[in-house]
């Protein structure tokens, strides 16, 4: 058989994406094949794919990192009988920190602090961090040289979002953090530490 018929190609990047327990871009699903195929070749086949599992109780999806098999949300509360998780407990804070990074991007702590009114505990960012949803990514060019926070493509992917255009429009700061809060819930494995959510008022300059 052709290792490039389309009908092959379909079964083997299913096989691929229902083992995988991460996402696949397009670049690692070519190498399953001998002979590259093209990049639109390939879409095709996900797109096929993807038609042939709808209506089902697991769906192929394409997020920031690639593509991956994921349950349906209306038939996640049903798996979790069967393998219960703790949803996390993040604070307000957190998410409303991780917020303000996602929609300012690249910030600094200080930026941070200047939206939100109050100091950011170094237990937030460890916390965000940790999660692997905020990265490191420069230093901004002033005294100091504070560090620019950015997102991860680990917080679009735990969002099931191909990008920052998709996020939802933000009316209000609280609006993603309600929309955060509830996309990561079902999916999250640990608790976060108590002490993340520890902040300290804003304490006037000397």
């Amino acid at each position: 058989m052709p290792t490039l018929d389309p009908g092959h190609m379909k079964t083997v990047v299913e096989a691929a994406l229902l083992v995988s327990q991460e996402p696949l871009p397009l670049s690692e699903l070519k190498k399953l094949f001998d002979e590259e195929p093209s990049s639109d070749a390939l879409r095709r086949v996900l797109e096929d794919l993807r038609r042939d599992w709808q209506g089902r109780g697991v769906e192929l999806a394409q997020v920031a990192s690639g593509w991956r098999f994921r349950a349906r949300p209306e038939i996640q509360r049903f798996i979790e009988r069967i393998n219960p998780q703790k949803p996390p407990r993040y604070s307000r804070a957190v998410l409303e920190t991780l917020a303000i990074i996602a929609y300012r991007q690249p910030c600094t702590r200080g930026d941070i602090e200047e939206i939100r009114g109050v100091v950011v505990s170094p237990n937030i960012i460890k916390a965000l961090e940790t999660r692997g949803w905020i990265e490191i990514v420069g230093h901004k060019e002033v005294p100091g040289r504070p560090e620019l926070f950015a997102t991860t493509r680990g917080f679009l992917d735990d969002l099931n979002l191909t990008s920052l255009e998709s996020l939802p429009p933000l009316d209000d700061l609280g609006s993603l953090v309600e929309t955060v809060q509830a996309a990561v819930a079902p999916a999250a494995a640990v608790e976060r530490p108590e002490r993340e959510a520890i902040e300290e008022p804003r304490r006037a300059a000397a």
